[in-house]
């Protein structure tokens, strides 16, 4: 049976479809936009990784956990005109730690997991070159940083449950002063010489003449 003994009369032939317009061709380095949902202010952080190991075309995100490939190859395209080629993501688990950090006083046997870190590579069309670093730090006053790091490092270790087994850190091994001195970088001096450096005079006048007898004593003038 033919497919036009069913169709009801009165009904016309399907027409056929006029044939479409050749579309132009594709530029291979125009952005595509691959996000539907416009973003004005977005409330993300991505911290750029400085990866040496990696070829020019390539570089490291961290990114929050709920954003996907598609969300930062849209994002680079349209914020920064970089187009990616290529993503790939993994999730880095981190470490059970004791206590919470941040903590001033640590609690022993008290466990905490931080939050994992996401990191996604991108595979990008033109070379990327990372700047020189930084080798003065003192407009930023990294000495007082590091110092107050430090105290804060020795305060927080003073409270853990091994702290009495530990030697104190301005304390120096026998080795190594054993080394120093072998290298003849430290001169060794007894302990008087050490604590007579120490002593600090105080000129109080006038030098006054004094009697000294035959034995090497001063003498005194109300002697009986």
């Amino acid at each position: 049976m033919s497919t036009s003994a069913l169709r009801p009369r009165g009904l016309p032939r399907a027409t056929r479809r006029a044939p479409r317009a050749p579309r132009a061709p594709k530029d291979p380095n125009a952005i595509r936009d691959r996000g539907r949902k416009p973003i004005f202010l977005p409330n993300f952080t991505l911290t750029l990784l400085r990866t040496p190991f990696l070829p020019p075309t390539m570089a490291t995100f961290i990114t929050p956990l709920n954003l996907n490939k598609l969300d930062l190859r849209s994002y680079l395209a349209n914020a920064y005109g970089v187009r990616v080629n290529a993503v790939r993501s993994y999730v880095q688990q981190q470490r059970v730690r004791q206590d919470k950090p941040g903590a001033r006083i640590a609690s022993p046997r008290r466990w905490y997991r931080p939050r994992a870190i996401k990191k996604m590579t991108v595979e990008m069309n033109a070379h990327f070159a990372w700047p020189e670093e930084v080798q003065d730090f003192t407009p930023w006053d990294k000495d007082t940083y590091d110092k107050a790091r430090e105290a804060q490092e020795a305060e927080r270790d003073a409270y853990m449950p091994d702290a009495l087994e530990k030697p104190p850190r301005d304390r120096k091994s026998i080795a190594e002063q054993a080394k120093r001195l072998l290298r003849g970088e430290d001169r060794w001096r007894p302990r008087e010489e050490k604590e007579a450096e120490r002593v600090e005079w105080e000129d109080v006048g006038e030098p006054v003449e004094v009697e000294v007898d035959g034995d090497g004593q001063v003498g005194d003038e109300r002697r009986r």
